[in-house]
Parts: C-alpha cells; sequence; structure tokens
C-alpha cells in the first residue's frame, strides 16, 4: 500500500475464530491511527496474530440482549479519534478506498455517516455480477450511530450483530469504492455460520408477523429511502410470498445475471435459495411450538 498520512479513525473488528481471515484484514489497515479487534475468545491463534499486526485485542464475554459485540465495543471502549470504520475479519480495505475516505475526512462538506458496497468473493472468484454484494454503513463519525434492537436474544444466541444496522443521527454519504469481502474459510464453515443465522432469522421474522415490529428501536423500512430502509421494505414483503426460496433463485441467478458467474454464481444461488428455505422450515417450527402450547390438553 503507498504512504498514505495517519487517518483519525478507530477501526472496529468483530472477531471469533478467524485465524485464516484476520492476518489479510490487518494487512490492509495501515492508514488507520487506531486497529482493535474485539474478539470472542476465539480458540484458535486469532487474538496472537492480531496482536502480531500490532492490532489491540479486547475480549467480548456474551450475556445475551443487548447490546451485542459491536455496540458493546462502542460504548465501552475509549475511542478517542472523531471517526470509526467497522469491519468484519473476512473484510479488508482497498487502497483506493483509504484514499476515497482520506478525501472524505478532509472535506469540509462531510456528511455524518457514510455506505459502503461490500463486495462479494466467493468460491475463489470476485463476483461482477448476481446482487449479492450489498451497502451497509461502515464510516461514521463517533457517537453518531448505534445498532438497531431487534428480536431479544438469550446468552446461548449470537453474540455479534447479523443483519442488525446502524440507526445514524445525521446525514448518510456513499463511498464508491466498495470493501473486499473474501472469507478464506471453507464452504463448510460457510455453510456452518448461516445455519445459525437462519435461526436467528427464523426467531426475527416470526417476531415481525407476530407483532409487526422488528424490535424496540430498528431501521424504518422505505421502499424510496436509504439502502438500508429499502432492504428492510423489501424484507417485509419477502418474508410474506410464496416459493420466497425460489425467488430468491430466480432475483440472484437471472434477474441479476448470476448466471454469468458460472458455476460459482449457480452454487451462490442455490445457497441463497436454501438459506431462506431454513429459515421458513424454522419460522413453521416456532408456530407449531407455540401452537402446541396454546393448545388445551385433553
Amino acid at each position: 500500500m503507498s504512504s498514505l498520512e495517519k487517518l483519525p479513525i478507530t477501526v472496529l473488528i468483530a472477531a471469533k475464530n478467524e485465524e485464516k481471515n484476520i492476518a489479510h484484514c490487518l494487512s490492509s489497515l495501515g492508514p488507520a491511527e487506531r486497529v482493535v479487534v474485539v474478539d470472542s475468545q476465539s480458540q484458535d491463534t486469532t487474538a496472537q496474530l492480531a496482536r502480531l499486526a500490532g492490532a489491540e485485542v479486547v475480549q467480548f464475554h456474551y450475556g445475551g440482549g443487548y447490546p451485542k459485540k459491536r455496540q458493546w465495543a462502542l460504548d465501552t471502549l475509549a475511542i478517542h479519534t472523531p471517526w470509526v470504520l467497522l469491519l468484519d475479519s473476512d473484510e479488508a480495505v482497498p487502497e483506493p478506498l483509504w484514499h476515497e475516505v482520506a478525501r472524505v475526512l478532509s472535506s469540509p462538506h462531510s456528511r455524518v455517516a457514510y455506505f459502503a458496497k461490500k463486495g462479494f468473493h466467493f468460491l475463489e472468484r470476485r463476483f461482477r455480477f448476481g446482487g449479492f454484494s450489498h451497502s451497509a454503513v461502515i464510516l461514521f463519525q463517533r457517537g453518531t450511530a448505534r445498532f438497531e434492537r431487534l428480536v431479544p436474544d438469550s446468552a446461548q444466541g449470537q453474540d455479534m450483530e447479523i443483519h442488525e444496522r446502524l440507526i445514524v443521527n445525521g446525514s448518510l454519504g456513499r463511498l464508491r469504492t466498495p470493501l473486499i469481502h473474501y472469507d478464506r474459510k471453507n464452504l463448510e464453515a460457510y455453510l456452518d455460520r448461516h445455519n445459525r443465522y437462519s435461526s436467528w432469522e427464523a426467531r426475527l421474522r416470526y417476531s415481525y408477523l407476530r407483532s409487526g415490529l422488528w424490535g424496540e428501536d430498528t431501521i424504518r423500512p422505505k421502499l424510496l429511502g436509504n439502502p438500508q430502509e429499502i432492504r428492510r421494505f423489501l424484507k417485509g414483503l419477502a418474508l410474506r410470498m410464496p416459493a420466497e426460496p425460489q425467488l430468491w433463485f430466480a432475483y440472484h441467478y437471472i434477474c441479476r445475471l448470476g448466471f454469468l458467474e458460472g458455476r460459482p454464481g449457480l452454487i451462490a444461488s442455490l445457497l441463497r435459495a436454501n438459506y431462506i428455505s431454513q429459515v421458513r422450515c424454522k419460522m413453521y417450527e416456532l408456530w407449531a411450538l407455540d401452537h402446541l402450547k396454546a393448545k388445551p390438553e385433553a
């Protein structure tokens, strides 16, 4: 990476057993003034590799409920830089994005927070088609953003924000250069992770269908809103549609031209449909369990 002056940014990286990804992530963060890895008692060498790369490591112990890992870090750590950048361990910041961030920070017209697209890599391939990349708020001024509060989780639930989005108090901008989202773990790890995610999403959707609310403090669904609001609006529609898994397959593989990515595009589209199938099956299980509880004994 070419030399850039240190930028007044604290990078927060959520991690757990990420030894295959963490070194590559950290190697892309040279321009950041401070880098903190928020670890969940990894059983591999994640913490050691992070320290070797010059990052701080703090341990997070989840007790259930809110806040989860990244919000806990925002609430607990003494962050003195004016800007915060949030990353996952399987993400990296390419040099052109750092230059764009430097321009944003030096501009007298900078916004409070910025979206960036997470460029999707899968099966050793950088996808240009398929619509698997999504935008999220990753850069914001300290104290201006917090994660929404969705369905409550027990201590046995996910300790990190999954699909929770940042609620920003202020104007939003967009970074044009995408992040690199490239998980170096194998497909088995990918499937294991999404099996856990599908259980969480099933509870979230089931709660929404019963109450009409995603949680206590959430992103407002808007068809003509920002990317987060649009995504939440479309999710509210999709979960009510019959044949939702098949519709998602058609969206990724046909409408968004995923077939142009060859076999990896087909596999990614099938896995997306399978994920939604798992969610729908687990929602039915939740309904069946509630129905049995409510049914009077003979």
